[in-house]
Parts: C-alpha cells; sequence; structure tokens
C-alpha cells in the first residue's frame, strides 16, 4: 500500500501543484485518511482505499502480484474463499495503518495481497501432508514475504497495513484453507494417501483452527 504525505513547498511549483492535487483527488475517492476515519466517523474508507492506487505503476504492480499469488490460491480453494480473506485483510491492514499513520494517507491493495500471502502460509502448515517438497516450498514462501516486507521500509511505502494485511490473511487461512477441492486434487493427481489425509483432520489442525477462529473474532 502506498502511503502519500502532506505535500511540502518545493522549488517546482508545477510538481508542488500536482502533488496536491492528487492528495486531494485520493481523499475525496475514499482514501485512508486517519483524521476523517476517526473524527469524521467516515469507516468506509478502510474498504475503499484498497481500490485505489497512486498511480498506473502502483496499480499494475499490485494487479501483477494479485495474478501471480490469488490464481493458485483461487484454483485449490475457490473464488469465495480467496476473496473473503483478500478484502478482510485488506481491511486488516487499513486498520493497522489507522493506528500507527496519522499524517499521510494510504491507499492500494497491497495490504490484502500481503493477506494472500499470509494465508499460503497457514495454508502451507495446515496441509503440510499434500506438499513433496516441504522444505523448499516453506523457504521460498518465507523468502518472498521477507523480500516484500523488507521493500516495505522504502519511503512512501505503508508497511504496517502489509503487516496488519499479513496477519489477518495468517490468521483466516487457518479457518477458510483447510484443504484445497478434491477436484484440484484429482487434476493435479496427488497420491491416494494424501486424499485420505485432506477427509480427515489432525489434532493440531483442530487447535489451530480454534485458536485462529478466536483471534479473528476478538480481533
Amino acid at each position: 500500500m502506498a502511503s502519500a504525505g502532506t505535500a511540502h513547498p518545493r522549488d517546482l511549483p508545477s510538481l508542488t501543484l500536482a502533488v496536491h492535487t492528487v492528495v486531494f483527488r485520493l481523499q475525496k475517492l475514499g482514501a485512508l485518511v486517519w483524521d476523517k476515519v476517526v473524527h469524521e466517523h467516515q469507516g468506509w474508507r478502510l474498504v475503499t482505499c484498497i481500490w485505489l492506487h497512486a498511480g498506473v505503476v502502483h496499480l499494475l504492480a499490485n494487479m501483477l502480484s494479485l495474478v501471480l499469488v490469488g490464481l493458485r490460491l483461487e484454483q485449490q480453494f475457490g473464488f469465495v474463499r480467496v476473496g473473503v480473506i483478500y478484502l478482510v485483510s485488506g481491511v486488516g491492514g487499513s486498520v493497522m495503518s489507522s493506528l500507527f499513520i496519522r499524517d499521510n494517507i494510504s491507499v492500494g491493495a497491497s495490504g490484502a495481497l500481503f493477506g494472500l500471502l499470509g494465508a499460503m502460509l497457514s495454508e502451507l502448515f495446515t496441509n503440510w501432508t499434500i506438499y513433496t517438497n516441504k522444505a523448499a516450498a516453506l523457504v521460498t514462501l518465507l523468502f518472498v514475504i521477507a523480500v516484500n516486507l523488507a521493500i516495505g521500509i522504502l519511503p512512501h511505502v505503508d508497511n504496517f497495513a502489509h503487516i496488519g494485511g499479513f496477519l489477518t490473511g495468517f490468521l483466516l487461512g487457518f479457518v477458510l484453507l483447510m484443504r484445497p477441492h478434491y477436484g484440484w486434487a484429482q487434476r493435479y493427481v496427488l497420491p491416494s494417501s494424501v486424499k485420505d489425509v485432506g477427509r480427515k483432520f489432525l489434532a493440531y489442525q483442530w487447535a489451530l483452527l480454534a485458536v485462529a477462529s478466536v483471534l479473528v473474532v476478538v480481533g
């Protein structure tokens, strides 16, 4: 999620005018602004900011990430469950951003995308027996998450939204991604032993489901 600070006077008046114009338009369209959410009770901005972007490059980067991350999850678990994780994670990222960033405005779907990454991680733990190269899958996913969080250190990047979205998606993954569709399992010709495991949950999976459900509700 991109974070745009309040414009300061610059040597180039045209650039200053452009920054002020963009910030004003984003605020009018529904960007995440702490003052408006808290003092003017515009809670809907927690949702609308997910669909706004700071420019074409920002939009294309988010959409490319959505295709790369979301496509596999949607094939495995369906549009509804992945869509719920995406939307709720986006709101979770907005809430986290509002708690820690008060002077800037934020827009973008990065919090929702980080939610999908978090869901992929919890899904990996939940369906551990399905994966043949478990260590490789875990290391690769953790590397991708670490790189994206490191990018969040750059200026004008709302890393709090990333963290909030990731944590939300991680918890929701335990609740909603307990097992992939059988159609997906058959399409990829998984071993019969794996399909048998998919029909029964281990004790730790039920424990993770219970804890995650409580935390999601309380949070």
